[in-house]
């Protein structure tokens, strides 16, 4: 169960939705909520840039501060009908906004984030990069689209691959596949000759699913395009609206340069992925 949910609030970005999502999983769970909200200071960012005025400095401070207090007023609105306890924790870092939220990830279950970002390797130093996020929390991190407002999560998609992230998110995702109405455990196969051992792998998932109580089935497919575009097809040919996923299981340096279905799924826009490394 999750007792304990993180969510991280861009500071420059919409959080109305991402806060519905949590408020929702929040009363489900009937879980602590600790909101979180990080970026850097000016000076660090830009701190051989001889042109930046203290003044200039002060102001930008300032207005983060502001910028933080305003989205803890939002976040404590949009939850305050929940049974659970709340908390807050922001910082104007020093560092990197990224590293304060990781920290604080020790105290929660699961992680909580917006999506449909770039996910790449080198970002905007102002936000928490949510790649970055994913590979160093040690918690399943589930990335919310943009657009979505709602996860009733009774229809779940497993993007099976037999690698230990893929393990690790299934146990992380336990509560969630638990809960669930249906859960379909796809695994995307190269060629013909995979099929059987796909086959096979899938329903040995499914068995041990069936012995947590969870109603589940399996399903090996011939790979035709991208993965992720592939994976979030077969999601809404289910209904599902939550597709659980392993993160980076080649070497970060690998997806970033020539692309994967980790850095697909932090960018695609479609449904929720709760991702796990």
């Amino acid at each position: 169960m999750y007792t304990t949910i993180m969510v991280n609030l861009d500071l420059f970005g919409d959080c109305n939705n991402l806060l519905k999502v949590t408020a929702y999983l929040a009363e489900r769970f009937n879980a602590e909520v600790i909101g979180v909200c990080a970026s850097t200071a000016i000076q660090t960012v830009t701190y051989d840039a001889g042109s930046i005025t203290g003044e200039v400095i002060e102001l930008d401070r300032k207005e983060v501060k502001q910028g933080m207090q305003a989205a803890e007023e939002q976040f404590r609105a949009a939850l305050a009908h929940c049974s659970g306890r709340l908390q807050w924790r922001s910082q104007v870092a020093m560092d990197s906004p990224t590293g304060f939220v990781i920290r604080q990830g020790r105290c929660a279950d699961m992680l909580i984030t917006s999506g449909g970002q770039s996910g790449v390797l080198f970002d905007n130093k102002r936000n928490v990069n949510t790649a970055d996020l994913v590979m160093q929390a040690g918690r399943p991190v589930l990335i919310v689209p943009q657009g979505i407002e709602t996860l009733a999560a009774r229809n779940i998609v497993i993007a099976w691959k037999d690698t230990r992230e893929t393990r690790r998110a299934v146990m992380d995702a336990l509560p969630f596949l638990i809960a669930a109405a249906h859960v379909t455990v796809a695994e995307i196969v190269e060629n013909e000759t995979d099929s059987a051992t796909a086959t096979a792998d899938v329903d040995d998932v499914t068995q041990w699913l069936h012995r947590h109580g969870v109603r589940a089935n399996g399903l090996a497919v011939r790979r035709h395009g991208k993965t992720a575009a592939q994976l979030e097809g077969i999601a809404r040919s289910e209904g599902a609206d939550l597709l659980i996923a392993g993160a980076y299981g080649h070497s970060r340096f690998r997806e970033w340069v020539l692309g994967g279905v980790t850095l697909d799924l932090l960018q695609q826009t479609g449904l929720c992925s709760l991702l796990s490394h």
